[in-house]
C-alpha cells in the first residue's frame, strides 16, 4: 500500500463511478484519483471535467485517466464497472456476463503489483465481491463490497423522519444481502441509547407496525428511484467515499460493508452486508449482534440465497 500519498484507482466511469469521483473531489478524499475505463476517451473526458472544477474545490487533487498498470501503488481500487441487465435476461445470465467483465478487470489489476484494498460497488454486490476475491486470490479482509452501507443510510434517514430526530443520532443497520432478502434487526435499532422498540411501546404516536413499513421503504427505495430516473448513483457514490475514508484514515469505523463470514452465526464463506470494523487493513472484524432467533433465521435465509446464486454460476 502506498504510504506517501493517498491514491485511489476507479474502474468504471459510469454514473456510479463518477458520482463517487465527484463526491471524492468535493470531500478532498485523496491525493491522487486515476480513472480507468474500457472507453479510454470517456475516462479522459471525465478527468478533464473534474479537473476544471479544482479551482472551486478544497482539494488539490491529481486527477487523470490511466491504465490498469497505475494500480501498482494504489491504496484502493474501486470497481464500479459492469454490464446492465437486458430485457428478459435472467439474473444468473447477468451474473455470468459480469463475472466475465470482472475477470478482464481483476487479473490485470493484480498483475500490476497492486497490494491494497479492493472495494466493489457493482451489483449484485455481494456476489461480485466474492468473485473478486476468487479472481484476485487476495485475503478476504482486503476484498470488500459496499454491502448494505447505503441501505443503512436510507434506514437512518427514514427513522429520522419518523421520529423527527437527526439521522446521525439513529443507530440502526440493514444486514444480509444487498437486495430483496436484506432486513432490519429491530432488536438492535437505537435512537441515541434508547431501543426503537421501547420508544414505540412508550409513546402512542409511534407504533411497531410502522417499523415494517419503514423497512419495506428501505428495501424498495432503489426500485422507486430507478422507476423515477432510471438509475441510482448519488447515494452510493457518497457511500463509497465514506468507506474509502475509513480505509485511508484507518478510522476503524463500523460500517455495514459486504464482508466474508468466518463462522459468525454459523455461516462461512458467503459475503454479506454486516456491521464491520473498517480500517487500513480493510474489513478488520465483524461486530456480532445479539440477534433474536427470528433475526438469525432471516440472516440464514439471506446467506442461503446468496450461496445458491453463487453456486449457480459454476453450473
Amino acid at each position: 500500500m502506498n504510504t506517501n500519498s493517498k491514491k485511489i484507482v476507479l474502474v468504471g466511469t459510469g454514473f456510479v463511478g463518477m458520482s463517487f469521483a465527484y463526491a471524492a473531489l468535493n470531500q478532498n478524499l485523496c491525493d491522487q484519483l486515476v480513472l480507468v475505463d474500457i472507453d479510454k476517451e470517456r475516462a479522459r473526458g471525465e478527468a478533464m471535467d473534474l479537473n476544471h472544477g479544482l479551482a472551486f474545490a478544497r482539494a488539490n487533487m491529481d486527477i487523470r485517466a490511466g491504465e490498469y498498470g497505475d494500480c501498482y501503488d494504489a491504496d484502493i481500487v474501486v470497481i464500479c464497472a459492469g454490464v446492465a441487465q437486458k430485457a428478459g435476461e435472467k439474473r444468473v445470465d447477468l451474473l455470468k456476463r459480469n463475472a466475465a467483465v470482472f475477470e478482464s478487470i481483476v487479473r490485470p489489476v493484480v498483475q500490476s503489483g497492486f497490494n491494497g484494498i479492493f472495494l466493489v460497488a457493482t451489483n449484485p454486490v455481494d456476489i461480485m465481491t466474492r468473485i473478486t476475491k476468487d479472481l484476485s486470490g487476495f485475503p478476504a479482509h482486503r476484498v470488500i463490497g459496499t454491502g448494505t452501507t447505503l441501505d443503512s443510510a436510507r434506514l437512518r434517514y427514514l427513522l429520522g423522519q419518523y421520529f423527527d430526530i437527526d439521522p446521525k443520532s439513529v443507530h440502526a443497520y440493514v444486514i444480509g444481502e444487498h437486495g430483496d432478502s436484506e432486513f432490519v434487526p429491530w432488536s438492535q435499532a437505537m435512537i441515541g441509547t434508547k431501543p426503537v422498540e421501547l420508544i414505540c411501546s412508550e409513546f402512542e404516536q409511534y407504533n411497531e407496525s410502522d417499523l415494517e413499513g419503514i423497512s419495506d421503504g428501505v428495501r424498495s427505495a432503489a426500485y422507486e428511484i430507478i422507476k423515477a430516473k432510471n438509475a441510482t448513483y448519488y447515494g452510493i457514490g457518497m457511500a463509497i467515499v465514506r468507506i474509502c475514508r475509513a480505509i485511508l484514515n484507518n478510522e476503524k469505523s463500523i460500517l455495514t460493508v459486504s464482508c466474508v463470514m468466518r463462522g459468525e452465526y454459523g455461516l462461512s464463506g458467503v459475503y454479506l452486508g454486516m456491521p464491520c470494523i473498517v480500517g487500513a487493513g480493510g474489513a478488520q472484524q465483524i461486530v456480532r449482534l445479539p440477534l433474536t432467533r427470528s433475526e438469525s433465521g432471516k440472516l440464514g435465509q439471506s446467506a442461503q440465497f446468496l450461496t445458491e446464486t453463487y453456486e449457480s454460476l459454476k453450473k
